[in-house]
């Protein structure tokens, strides 16, 4: 890895997401030479992927370079690279481009989309966990729009107009919501020989409710907000399977669709090497200490969502959200310094800031411990909260200059089809 010889101790972190890019920065100037691994380049503000797949914001806007966060500290080091094994006896991580010796491994790699083991729904939906998968799903919105316009069978073009996301959680009402927004401010003018009307989105949960983790007054706002929209929630309601273009459902539901979104949940996105003791298998999260030192381990920690650390406030683990990964990450960057100068290390002790989704223009709902609130405050503060958190001053100012132009204009400028649609396995392998 050509990564330079030291006598200062090693920390690898594998990961740049929330977690791992929150530990790095905290570690700048320390007395340790800091080795950052990833698949990817850049930092992927993933509350917003949801805008880059429904043509919101363009992909740089949430994107952010890993070398940036790193540059001109010399202790610090980033390397392109996927993780294939950690050897725990040798203190080595394995990836594609060679090995790697730590004196401290951090694993901060964040889910990846769990299918509940049905293959042929993770061969045929859409998935939306990264940045080339949400550009996957703006390609292919607009493809089958442009093949509805053009197509005289009327059958066909009910199953090219009708979106069907699986999931009700943040991530599937904010994507059905941005669908509604987009055929009710946008594809008319965009295509006038075409009734708009004819595009369906529903959105399927398998709870008795949207947005089952948040409140019961959030989801019954969430709920009306899109049934306002125009969207069609199908509550109780199991996917059994999508194949040929068809969902079937573990009752009488049926859809033809040829945009099938599948966001009904995620699991850790492990490593190998690691004994059942730490890695919980169903899950597949390493069990964390309250310092993220991983079971077994005095060296190996983890932060975020792959970690689980069982509380008395949180006894099945903190949410997998990014408010947990980003104060373990600068709880755990504390912590090592405090290893150096020898003191006593400080235990994780979670600030639940809240939750937020929003819906659509002027529809938002918020969270905040037993303070439940909807509508256009809980839109500007989402929209607030966003803009602070998205990691750089360019960023920021592109994304508000987009919600603005958008507001303003009830527009979405990146309506665009830079490549076309490709299936997943192929996107999984490019990602």
């Amino acid at each position: 890895m050509n990564i330079p010889e030291t006598n200062q101790p090693r920390i690898v972190i594998i990961g740049g997401g929330f977690g791992g890019m929150n530990l790095i920065k905290k570690l700048k100037k320390t007395d340790y030479q800091v080795v950052l691994l990833d698949k990817r380049n850049f930092h992927t503000f993933q509350p917003l992927l949801y805008q880059v797949s429904t043509s919101g914001l363009e992909p740089e806007s949430i994107a952010y370079p890993l070398r940036k966060i790193i540059r001109k500290q010399k202790n610090m080091h980033f390397r392109l690279a996927e993780v294939h094994r950690i050897d725990t006896q040798l203190q080595k991580v394995r990836t594609d481009i060679g090995d790697l010796h730590y004196d401290h491994l951090v694993i901060a790699t964040g889910t990846r989309t769990n299918f509940f083991g049905n293959k042929t729904i993770e061969e045929n939906a859409i998935w939306m966990k990264s940045l080339p998968q949400a550009l996957n799903i703006r390609s292919l919105m607009f493809e089958n729009l442009e093949k509805a316009n053009r197509t005289e069978d009327p059958v066909k073009r009910k199953e090219l107009l009708r979106f069907v996301i699986a999931g009700a959680g943040p991530t599937g009402v904010e994507l059905s919501g941005a669908f509604a927004e987009l055929r009710s401010n946008v594809l008319q003018a965009d295509y006038p020989d075409m009734d708009t009307s004819e595009i369906e989105i529903h959105l399927i949960e398998g709870a008795d409710r949207v947005l089952p983790p948040f409140s019961k007054q959030s989801s019954e706002k969430a709920q009306k907000f899109l049934e306002e929209m125009g969207v069609t929630i199908h509550l109780e309601t199991f996917v059994g399977n999508y194949e040929n273009n068809r969902v079937t459902t573990k009752g009488d539901l049926v859809l033809d669709t040829a945009t099938f979104i599948w966001s009904a949940g995620v699991t850790g996105a492990s490593i190998e090497g690691f004994e059942e003791t730490a890695l919980l298998p169903k899950l597949n999260r390493y069990k964390v200490d309250r310092y993220n030192r991983v079971a077994g381990f005095q060296n190996i920690y983890a932060i975020g969502d792959i970690a689980l650390m069982e509380t008395e406030d949180f006894p099945k683990g903190h949410p997998q959200l990014a408010q947990p990964a980003i104060q373990q990450g600068k709880n755990l960057a504390k912590n090592f310094k405090k290893m150096l100068r020898k003191e006593e290390l400080e235990p994780f002790k979670y600030f639940d800031k809240g939750s937020m989704a929003t819906i659509g223009r002027n529809k938002a709902v918020v969270d905040m411990g037993k303070i439940h609130f909807g509508g256009f405050l809980a839109w500007f503060i989402w929209m607030f909260i966003h803009l602070w958190f998205l990691v750089g001053f360019r960023n920021r100012v592109v994304t508000f200059f987009n919600w603005t132009y958008s507001y303003l204009n009830y527009d979405k400028a990146a309506r665009l089809i830079v490549r076309p649609f490709k299936q997943n396995k192929i996107i999984a392998e490019e990602d």
